[in-house]
């Protein structure tokens, strides 16, 4: 039930997301599947090892490497597909955590989150780095073959 909840949100949010910053209306069914399986894998990966840096360094590359091939195939910027399906993997609350217990003079906690949140995020750039290097190598052929299909 859990994968599922983590599906339909994973989809609204990016969706959501999407409509937010403007994205064109036709990727924003593909930035929500993309969205929706990368929210999927970050579920499964938390249950296997619980932590932070796992579920979103493969949420990352799952991004990454689906954006890549949505970008070719609906033909837009792969940021496009970047932005709205990251934005459930930000670690917004635990920088907002983090940023409390300093006002509140809670230094140890808040340098804890501060360092998860920083970890959270180099996990997140690790993922779309491996995921870059993955489509590159993958996904060149790809767009020649699908150019020449439509010529």
């Amino acid at each position: 039930m859990q994968i599922l909840l983590g599906f339909v949100f994973g989809f609204l949010s990016s969706v959501g997301f999407g409509i937010v910053t403007n994205n064109p209306r036709r990727t924003l069914m593909p930035a929500g599947l993309i969205g929706a399986i990368a929210w999927v894998v970050y579920i499964i990966a938390d249950k296997s090892n619980p932590g932070v840096i796992m579920p979103n360094l493969l949420s990352a590359v799952v991004i990454g490497l689906l954006g890549n091939l949505a970008a070719i195939l609906v033909r837009a910027p792969v940021n496009i597909f970047y932005v709205p399906c990251l934005v459930s993997l930000v670690p917004g609350a635990i920088i907002y955590d983090s940023m409390k217990n300093f006002t509140l003079g809670n230094d140890s906690l808040a340098g804890h989150d501060l360092i998860k949140a920083l970890t959270v995020g180099l996990s997140l750039a690790i993922g779309f780095i491996i995921a870059e290097a993955i489509a590159n190598k993958i996904y060149p052929p790809l767009k020649r073959y699908l150019e020449r299909k439509n010529h």
